[in-house]
């Protein structure tokens, strides 16, 4: 037998989940049919941009559960790709913010529902990554509407009719709080989804039909120019459509009567017609369209003593040219690497009293925090004072300790930072040292950290407002720039994979205008997606919300007026704790919770104060009547999110 060279170098063994993410990235790229798809494996959320997925790292020990997830998760990404064609979807996406939620979720299930009915183990996949979800975002407890999406209960109710899966446990009060609502308003409409399931254009066509039986027909906007000539058809022809696949789609487009179209027109304004009707019986067909395209109008007078919240007049002419990005996707390695240089320069001064008080709040979180361990179990930390056991006995059991869960540490801070020009120069260097001091020292205390910033992408419009011009000015279009909200940090990366990121702030020509409001209601539904238990938003800005192409053919408060709407949904209807820091600008009149700071060199002692203020233990809170710390108040909570 031939023995080993003891001075030969040993090969180090693979580790054991090493096949288990070659098995995920081959079926990937099989099921997607791209050779050249990139999968990466990290702690953030799955995604999907371009030929690049990214996929939850599964544990080291994985068990059964955790592998079914990440191949589900692998599964659906790799589905979006085979079955979804983004041009045909940006055709036939809504224009309004809701109806684009519902049409976006139901769209993916159509994709996964594709790879259930062919694959069974698919499905399988597919139905515990939809259970692991919904279990995270704590849905199993939903009481009401106000609590469960819309978007979610019509995709899985579509998902139940095209492939006879039942919603996942976690998910079904979700489901059971709408089901009533959407079967009574679209469920003829919903039922002729599956004739059409292969044809991605014919699916969409039928979906729009539903968001209209929704009661969300004035979020569609304008219909695709190419319906009106000779591309539609699929509706009618299911049968021909499916058994053909895709690749037959144009020529059965280019045999279909116009008539079809024609009746489908009619249908849709019989259906604007009931609504406008509701509204006001003398109104002209001209007001009643006009009427229509207000979110939110046409239900108010079916529901007169509804306790639902008020319904913001806000609108967004388009999102198409809207952006939530990442400090590489704007500029290289390099680039990211100088900016850092220059930052750190920069807070050559300002480091060592932004350390202090940093300290100093580590300090009394570190003090509050009740440590506990388990001894005598079969897996976690080598516990050094049973290390005999591991000499005598190798194989004894019970040798490990590991250290309990705590409320404190299951809690996660957003640092929302205006990026607008005028948060330029000392500001801006301040607000990303404090974010950058914070989240090392939060990190410490193990509570976790997102740093998120928004701007937008050009002054005066954008693209967006090109779009306006083109389409001939029509009034009051609503927001009107195209958005940038920048991750700069993500809860789940460790601090030392985001530091550099921060210095994208010094970049030259990055920061511009603020939309303070839909910033806010998209830092919101991030935490809301988070599975703590605790969940803390800071915003950090210095003036009110300012955007001269949105503002100029709107009202002069169109802007402040959604970030009091918002605000308002924040602190009385959802479980997120919001707080306020204003450079320089009085924010108490917005915000409930807020301080005031005259000068950016303060910044990093009020969001100290006023994290340590909300990090008091919680035992003590409902006892005491008094001495609550300065720029705390009560607040009471009374639903799960916005709608």
């Amino acid at each position: 037998m031939a023995t080993r060279d003891p001075s030969s170098p040993v090969k180090p063994q693979p580790p054991a989940i090493e096949p288990l993410k070659k098995a995920v990235v081959g079926a990937m790229r099989a099921m997607a049919g791209d050779a050249e798809l990139e999968v990466v494996f990290a702690t953030d959320r799955p995604s999907l941009a371009g030929h690049r997925a990214r996929v939850p790292e599964p544990p080291r020990k994985p068990t059964a559960h955790d592998v079914a997830v990440m191949r589900g998760t692998g599964d659906s990404l790799a589905l979006r790709l085979a079955c979804h064609d983004d041009g045909v979807h940006r055709d036939y996406v809504p224009e309004g913010q809701k109806a684009r939620a519902v049409f976006d979720a139901v769209e993916q299930a159509r994709c996964e529902a594709l790879g259930a009915r062919a694959m069974p183990g698919v499905g399988q996949n597919l139905t515990a990554m939809l259970e692991d979800r919904y279990f995270r975002g704590n849905y199993q407890h939903v009481e009401s509407r106000d609590d469960a999406p819309l978007e979610d209960a019509l995709a899985l109710i579509v998902r139940e009719k095209l492939t006879g899966m039942a919603p996942p446990r976690s998910a079904s009060r979700v489901v059971d709080v709408w089901r009533d609502f959407i079967e009574d308003k679209a469920g003829p409409s919903l039922d002729g989804l599956e004739k059409v399931i292969s044809s991605q254009k014919g699916f969409a066509k039928a979906l729009r039909h539903v968001l209209v039986d929704l009661d969300m027909g004035d979020e569609l906007g304008g219909e695709p120019e190419d319906d009106d000539e000779d591309k539609d058809g699929e509706n009618d022809e299911p049968e021909d459509a499916e058994s053909s696949g895709e690749a037959d789609e144009d020529a059965q487009s280019e045999k279909t009567a116009p008539e079809e179209q024609d009746a489908s027109g009619e249908e849709q304004e019989a259906g604007e017609t009931e609504v406008d009707a509701d509204m006001s019986d003398d109104s002209t067909d001209q007001d009643a369209t006009d009427e229509a395209k207000d979110p939110g109008e046409a239900k108010r007078p079916e529901m007169p003593l509804s306790n639902l919240p008020p319904v913001s007049d806000y609108k967004v002419y388009t999102t198409k040219f809207d952006e939530v990005t990442r400090p590489e996707d704007i500029c290289d390695a390099a680039e990211l690497d100088r900016l850092r240089g220059f930052l750190d320069k920069q807070l050559a001064n300002l480091q060592s009293a932004v350390s202090r008080l940093a300290n100093r709040l580590q300090r009394r979180l570190m003090a509050q925090q009740n440590r506990g361990w388990d001894f005598d179990i079969e897996e976690g930390i080598l516990d050094t004072a049973r290390i005999t056991r591991v000499v005598t006995d190798p194989m004894a059991p019970l040798a490990f300790k590991m250290e309990r869960d705590t409320d404190f540490r299951d809690t996660v801070v957003t640092l929302l930072i205006d990026n607008s020009g005028s948060m330029r120069g000392r500001p801006i260097t301040v607000a990303a040292a404090c974010a950058d001091i914070l989240a090392r020292t939060l990190e410490r205390c193990g509570v976790k950290v997102e740093i998120l910033g928004f701007t937008t992408k050009a002054w005066k419009g954008g693209q967006s407002r090109e779009a306006w011009l083109m389409a001939g000015k029509p009034a009051t279009p609503g927001r009107l720039n195209d958005l940038r909200h920048i991750v700069y940090k993500a809860a789940d990366a460790p601090w030392r994979r985001a530091r550099r990121n921060l210095g994208l702030m010094m970049r030259e020509g990055l920061l511009k205008e603020n939309i303070d409001g839909e910033a806010l209601d998209w830092a919101h539904k991030r935490l809301l997606g988070r599975s703590e238990n605790r969940k803390i938003l800071m915003m950090i800005s210095d003036g009110a919300p300012v955007d001269d192409s949105t503002l100029s053919v709107n009202p002069g408060n169109y802007l402040e007026r959604h970030l009091r709407y918002v605000i308002e949904e924040i602190e009385e209807r959802s479980p997120v704790e919001l707080i306020a820091i204003g450079i320089g600008h009085d924010v108490t009149r917005y915000y409930k919770r807020a301080v005031t700071i005259v000068d950016a060199e303060e910044l990093a002692g009020a969001m100290t104060e006023q994290l340590a203020s909300l990090f008091e233990d919680q035992s003590s809170r409902p006892a005491r009547k008094s001495g609550r710390p300065v720029g705390v108040r009560p607040r009471h909570v009374a639903g799960m999110g916005l709608r």
